[in-house]
């Protein structure tokens, strides 16, 4: 490093890795300088010099010095490392492998090289390249601790536990009998949990529960201990002694669901489908009330019973349950209950009991057999409990009724506002919704959580412009919308995306789609830092979790709706391309393939020269906003905040492939994926893996509309499709004249006869007729008129009374306007779709979508009369207080 320079500049250029190191950029460029007055070409200052621009936000010079250093000094180690830094501060991964391999090549035994490479080999996955570099970090340094842990650590992500236990055995075996010190025990104690959790994994239980026992003084967290061992002792079958510690966890914890789940374990009492004989509700009943007894002040042990009780038995623990908590007046107590809704009866039984007790409270101020007065409010939660019981079962009417009742016993409460606000969202009144929301809203300004669900609200109801300000109050002054994207606020993203895809406007949903999966991106390369951090804090149990979470992130919801959203937007653009994209120049369109591939090219070098050239005038502009240690503060400028930019893309369909392919790795068991894969290979031509999408969606579930809607689409266009001609065509057709047999649907059968007997089967369902429809058109347009007296003869039946949900229309709000946009855009029956609008406004009276007589579409109607009271107030707010946010002006047209 350096050691072609003489004695003066040798220590300058050490000067420059030291002030690299402590972030002294501007006193290690000026060493730099010196050094090349001398020393022009110096491969290495050259080099960390570019390094050091790279920290100062200078990354073209310094990629041009960086590649100029290794031009000058292609054998030096330290150019190929600076080379490999520059591409990993770029997230360029694989490209930093490569570097750091070279630079190994010149000097194996580098440590710091091993290090960065073994950092880079976890981050990407690379584990036997990771255990083979950690090995040899070991065989370097064998005295460094960090060395064992991550060489063991390697070995159990390359799924080799036996081979770690037995690295760690033997690190162990280096340690002095006294050790460790005071100041170690928390690491070394946590060492040897992720050892025993090792043996855990291998299988050896007897081992494991050996060495913990064995270890207990050096081990200082007692609770991960005992759950340790209460885990092992399960396993080995020791469950009187397993039974007896979890009783000692409850007394420590007792509202940890998972203790109360391992004793049921331990007693022989567990249902994976949550299904007992009464004699096991029986045992569970006299096991909760001796708990309860033990643990009185548990909400755990009073909530967990009515899980599994039935009859009256549930009724009496759901009365002693509820009553506390209205007493006190726990806005979430709905939200605790509502899993029980899921279980058939227990809604009956839970309306009933909450009726019962509002008569008696209404009556005599008294809950039923009790001798104290309520308190006032106690009516009100009851109706506020009520109302959402009745939202839950679909009884709009009655739900409004009582949470306006409710609100007129006190209409100071928020709460309330909010659950009125969600009732109307359910009922297909997204403007008035979100009215609501706002008022609740301005009741309390310095809410998060009532701004944030005023927001969803107004996003629901595609006041996208009005949500953005409403929004923006919680944020930081200065480039408010940037904030919210700073924030990774997710949530407001996916709604803001969806809220422009109703309206067509494809630019913004996709700007807000790409921006979540770039937040999902940044999630996984924050795991990076944790690579070093965590081995050397010994945090190691957690640290392999959060890997295995990392390796499963892409299957978290928000990243499968953004994913889900930005296909549907590609398709979108495929079907229907931008005047932009249509409409090329006289001068293109006369253009050959080749030439026209040519001029786009020259228009990509314009593009990113004029970038290079704003990058340097922005360089020059911002030299004010320097730090002391030499690195501009700038912020990054969106050059493309409509995302007009992203609708203009060459191949949509390519680019809908990217999200398709993380969407059938880490969701292959949702049917959104295969239907998307299904849509995208129709349009690319792919036949045999349009095949495969409709193969899996009849794995997961063949009776669905949209499995039956794909499988008829496809064997439609197939046997429309000309006889093959080329080896690959025909091919194709023997693959698929081997597999058609196969699939019952359509074996032996024409497509119109697997359609009828498709109807058939489930000529009660709206959705399934539909779909059965939609086919009938497709399969022969003639019979338009016949298909859509298939949707019109459907009837609403209603769910029995005695069912999960209660009495209820079996229609749903989202499936009828579903099949609105079906008979209006896919059959194109403009009187249909209006005679179906008008049947679905009587169903839906709250719906804006239907223009119900009781929603805010509907002129001088109760909904209307309130978003145009709540706009005055809105607009008087926003003209005085959004941007104060908290002065009082805000508040003198409000009355409550």
């Amino acid at each position: 490093m350096g050691a072609s320079l003489p004695p003066k500049e040798a220590n300058l250029f050490k000067l420059i890795v030291k002030s690299y190191e402590t972030k002294q950029y501007k006193k290690g460029l000026k060493a730099a300088d010196q050094i090349l007055k001398k020393f022009p070409e110096h491969g290495e200052t050259l080099s960390m010099k570019g390094l050091t621009l790279n920290c100062m936000d200078r990354k073209p010079e310094a990629y041009e010095l960086v590649r100029l250093g290794l031009k000058n000094d292609l054998k030096s180690h330290v150019c190929w490392h600076v080379y490999g830094l520059l591409y990993r501060s770029d997230r360029e991964y694989r490209e930093a492998i490569k570097c750091y391999r070279n630079a190994l090549k010149i000097d194996p035994d580098n440590i710091e090289i091993l290090r960065d490479l073994s950092l880079l080999q976890a981050q990407m996955r690379d584990l036997k390249g990771f255990v083979e570099t950690r090995q040899q970090l070991l065989t370097l340094k064998p005295n460094h601790r960090m060395n064992w842990i991550g060489f063991s650590v390697a070995h159990h992500l390359n799924s080799n536990p036996s081979k770690a236990v037995e690295i760690l055995e033997a690190y162990e075996g280096t340690l002095e009998d006294d050790y460790p010190p005071e100041s170690e025990r928390c690491e070394h104690g946590e060492m040897l949990l992720y050892k025993i959790s090792l043996l855990d994994e291998c299988g050896f239980f007897e081992r494991a529960l050996d060495e913990l026992h064995k270890k207990e003084p050096k081990i200082v967290d007692k609770l991960s201990y005992k759950e340790q061992e209460v885990s092992l002792l399960v396993k080995l079958g020791r469950l009187e002694e397993g039974k007896n510690l979890y009783k000692t966890l409850l007394a420590i914890n007792p509202d940890n669901y998972r203790y109360y789940e391992g004793l049921q374990v331990c007693i022989g009492l567990v249902s994976k489908n949550s299904e007992y004989a009464p004699e096991e509700i029986e045992r569970l009943d006299e096991l909760y009330k001796s708990l309860g007894q033990q643990n009185g002040w548990s909400s755990a042990v009073k909530r967990i019973p009515l899980d599994f009780l039935q009859g009256d038995k549930f009724r009496d623990a759901a009365d002693t349950y509820i009553r506390p908590l209205l007493t006190k007046g726990v806005p979430s107590l709905f939200s605790d209950l509502s899993p029980l809704y899921d279980q058939p009866g227990k809604a009956d039984i839970l309306e009933q009991l909450i009726l019962w007790l509002e008569n008696s409270v209404r009556s005599s101020g008294q809950y039923p057999g009790s001798t104290e007065k309520e308190p006032p409010s106690t009516l009100m939660w009851i109706l506020f409990l009520l109302a959402q019981n009745y939202d839950r079962r679909g009884q709009y009417d009655i739900a409004l009724s009582k949470i306006d009742e409710a609100i007129k016993h006190t209409p100071t409460v928020i709460d309330l506002y909010s659950v009125k606000s969600r009732i109307l969202k359910h009922a297909g009144d997204a403007v008035a919704s979100a009215a609501l929301a706002d008022e609740a809203r301005c009741m309390d300004l310095a809410d998060r959580y009532i701004n944030s669900e005023c927001v969803k609200r107004m996003l629901q109801a595609d006041q996208v412009a009005l949500a953005e300000k409403t929004a923006v109050l919680f944020t930081k002054d200065g480039d408010q919308h940037n904030n919210l994207h700073d924030m990774q606020c997710m949530w407001y993203e996916l709604a803001s995306g969806e809220s422009y895809f109703r309206q067509g406007d494809l630019g913004r949903a996709l700007k807000n789609y790409l921006a979540v999966e770039k937040h999902y991106a940044d999630i996984t390369e924050d795991q990076f830092d944790f690579h070093s951090y965590c081995l050397r804090k010994m945090t190691l149990r957690a640290y392999v979790d959060m890997l295995r979470f990392q390796d499963r992130l892409h299957s978290e919801p928000y990243f499968k709706k953004a994913a889900i959203g930005a296909i549907r937007c590609y398709i979108k653009l495929y079907d229907s391309p931008p005047k932009s994209s249509t409409g090329e120049d006289d001068s293109m369109s006369n253009l050959l393939p080749s030439q026209k591939k040519k001029m786009r090219q020259k228009q990509r070098k314009a593009e990113a020269r004029a970038k290079k050239e704003a990058y340097v005038k922005n360089e020059e502009t911002n030299n004010s906003g320097v730090s002391k240690s030499g690195k501009r503060n700038v912020k990054p400028v969106d050059t493309d905040p409509h995302g007009e930019k992203l609708v203009q893309v060459e191949d949509p369909l390519l680019e809908a492939t990217k999200y398709l392919k993380l969407l059938q790795k880490h969701s292959p068991d949702s049917l959104d994926t295969h239907v998307l894969s299904f849509e995208v290979n129709m349009r690319k031509q792919k036949i045999l893996l349009a095949f495969q999408a409709v193969k899996q969606l009849l794995r997961l579930d063949a009776e669905h509309p949209d499995s039956h809607r794909c499988l008829i689409k496809f064997f439609c266009k197939v046997d429309s499709m000309p006889a093959p001609t080329t080896d690959g065509e025909k091919l194709i057709w023997s693959v698929l004249d081997a597999e058609r047999p196969l699939i019952s649907q359509v074996h032996e059968r024409s497509l119109m006869e697997a359609n009828e007997v498709f109807l058939e089967k489930h000529k009660d369902s709206l959705m399934h007729r539909a779909a059965v429809a939609e086919m009938l058109n497709l399969l022969e347009p003639q019979r338009k008129s016949e298909a859509i007296k298939l949707i019109e003869e459907s009837t609403n039946n209603m769910v029995p009374r005695n069912g999960a949900l209660g009495p209820i229309s079996e229609w749903k709000l989202k499936e009828c306007i579903a099949i609105h946009k079906l008979l209006e855009t896919g059959l194109v029956d403009h009187a249909a779709a209006s005679r179906w609008k008008t049947r679905c406004s009587e169903f839906f009276p709250y719906s804006a979508y239907f223009e119900g007589s009781l929603s805010s579409a509907v002129p001088n109607s109760v909904n209307n009369q309130r978003f145009k009271d709540a706009e005055m107030i809105g607009a008087n707010q926003n003209a005085n207080s959004v941007s104060d946010n908290g002065k009082l002006d805000g508040f003198k047209d409000l009355t409550i």
